[in-house]
């Protein structure tokens, strides 16, 4: 798809943004109550930045996630991985495959805090872990803040996946992409606001833009 192409999809795409922000905000809104899991989450968040601004920052780690999450979007799109590359100065995988959801997944996709997500889901499952959601909590706020400031700090350069899809495009995509994750994410932690409510919010608020765009 030529990136012209790309660019208009992008600002037609721009309403579903804001309907996303303003989703996201009824979403917080309704879910503010919640202080055991937002207490624990931002703490999470902040002992990460103060690790992020004060140590050396782990572009391997963060590196071999990125480069793994193409990697898994591949398999799951029905490509194949043929080559794998992580080290702190960059990476790159060869795949069968290639598409804008691949190329920009890991800038959506917080891999870490779905694995923190899984591995907890699987003792709580197994061995009954509830007692340990605070810890649960807090680690997952640390994984997501982890992709947020990473993401972020790669961003600051060029990125050939970005420039390859188009920026404007690329910004669109991302954005509803960490959006999409917040309000599943925050649906099915807090319970306050199932996801089908989230869904309907998010149509409204781009309805809502839509209408007044036409009655300007």
């Amino acid at each position: 798809m030529p990136k012209w192409s790309k660019l208009i999809i992008a600002i037609l795409l721009l309403p579903v943004c804001a309907g996303a922000a303003f989703a996201s905000w009824r979403v917080v809104q309704a879910s503010g109550q919640a202080d055991t899991i937002w207490v624990a989450a931002l703490s999470g968040a902040g002992c990460w930045l103060a690790i992020y601004l004060l140590l050396p920052k782990p572009m391997w780690v963060y590196v071999f996630g990125h480069e793994l999450t193409h990697a898994l979007w591949t398999w799951l799109l029905g490509g194949r991985v043929k080559k794998f590359k992580a080290s702190a100065r960059g990476g790159h995988v060869v795949v069968t495959k290639n598409n804008f959801l691949i190329a920009l997944a890991p800038y959506f996709f917080p891999l870490y805090a779905i694995l923190v997500v899984l591995v907890f889901a699987g003792g709580q499952w197994l061995w009954g872990w509830q007692r340990y959601v605070v810890w649960f909590h807090l680690l997952l706020g640390a994984a997501y803040a982890f992709h947020v400031t990473l993401t972020w700090h790669i961003l600051k350069s060029q990125q050939p996946d970005i420039s390859e899809q188009g920026y404007v495009f690329s910004a669109v995509i991302i954005f509803l992409g960490n959006i999409g994750v917040l309000l599943t994410g925050i649906a099915l932690l807090v319970a306050k606001v199932n996801i089908e409510t989230a869904l309907r919010w998010w149509l409204e608020g781009t309805m809502e833009v839509l209408q007044r765009l036409g009655k300007m």
